[in-house]
């Protein structure tokens, strides 16, 4: 299967890395600029699970119409709108979206673009970023791609895809519940990008106090209020769960939103906290300490513009 991953950042760069590194056909679909970028220093990754170089095949949008299978699709939100358009032109006719971005509301958008057959579900847990000279450098464990059919069903196509992710250096897992495994991630990562940008902080020293457990936990609940108000396929034990992980992850971990506030960057808070506080007030629930990450979020987008 033909691999097209677009953008060659820190999630989709390594992923596809991992892809090129097994001997799989992957092209990356990049900007002008990182392409100039990569031609002069190749893909590299500094990684903790092995470190790995080489020279990618890129693609600016424009350049042709060469058709692909898969289409990895790992942009920020604020990006989407430009993915689907550079993509449309490259997507084989029996072709796969992978979507990996965090979140929920892409998928109607994908479903809208290149319709219902053509998008499957994925999501990723990985603690990833782009240094000052385009490396993509990854200091903890985790790089795990989770995906499946959204009907939960094993098809013909999402077995061939199991065959091409299998035996490479990350952890790819087919999921028969990729709607749950999506609203569990969005969960969590509203959330952890959510209390570490509020308290610019690595998750540690937020944990480590009787207030920050409270408060993870008081907004994990609020979180979950929410998604069950709106039916998301979520556990009834999914506060507990992501309380666990959120305690289990490294100290120094940050989050990507709060790694991109610290870059002066442009955040997802619309498309995370912002989707949520939308349904929260269309039903008239309290979430305070949801409203209080937006309104922090709203302010540091204030600042940017």
């Amino acid at each position: 299967m033909r691999i097209l991953v677009v953008g060659a950042g820190a999630i989709g760069g390594y992923f596809g890395g991992r892809l090129l590194e097994k001997g799989e056909d992957v092209t990356f679909l990049v900007r002008e600029g990182r392409k100039k970028q990569l031609e002069k220093t190749g893909l590299k990754i500094e990684s903790v699970n092995g470190n790995f170089e080489i020279r990618p095949r890129l693609l600016v949008s424009g350049e042709n119409e060469e058709k692909f299978d898969v289409v990895f699709i790992s942009t920020k939100s604020y990006q989407l709108s430009s993915a689907i358009k550079d993509v449309r032109p490259h997507l084989a006719e029996d072709g796969i979206i992978l979507p990996l971005l965090n979140g929920i509301s892409h998928v109607e958008d994908l479903i809208e673009a290149f319709g219902d057959e053509a998008v499957i579900g994925g999501l990723c847990f990985i603690e990833t970023t782009l240094n000052e000279v385009g490396t993509i450098v990854q200091t903890s464990p985790a790089h795990q791609l989770i995906y499946g059919e959204r009907t939960g069903t094993r098809t013909t196509r999402i077995e061939q895809l199991q065959s091409v992710f299998e035996g490479s250096k990350a952890d790819f897992v087919l999921s028969d519940d990729i709607n749950q495994e999506m609203w569990h991630k969005y969960l969590f990562i509203t959330a952890m990008s959510g209390i570490t940008s509020l308290m610019e902080s690595p998750i540690g020293p937020i944990r480590r106090l009787e207030s920050g457990q409270r408060i993870i936990l008081e907004l994990l609940n609020e979180i979950a209020v929410i998604m069950k108000k709106i039916d998301a396929p979520i556990k009834d034990d999914i506060t507990d769960i992501q309380l666990k992980r959120i305690n289990e992850l490294n100290e120094g971990m940050k989050s990507s939103m709060q790694r991109d506030m610290e870059k002066f960057l442009s955040i997802e808070a619309d498309h995370l906290q912002g989707f949520l506080l939308g349904k929260a007030k269309e039903y008239k629930l309290s979430t305070p300490i949801l409203e209080t990450i937006y309104t922090k979020l709203t302010l540091y987008g204030e600042k940017r513009s």
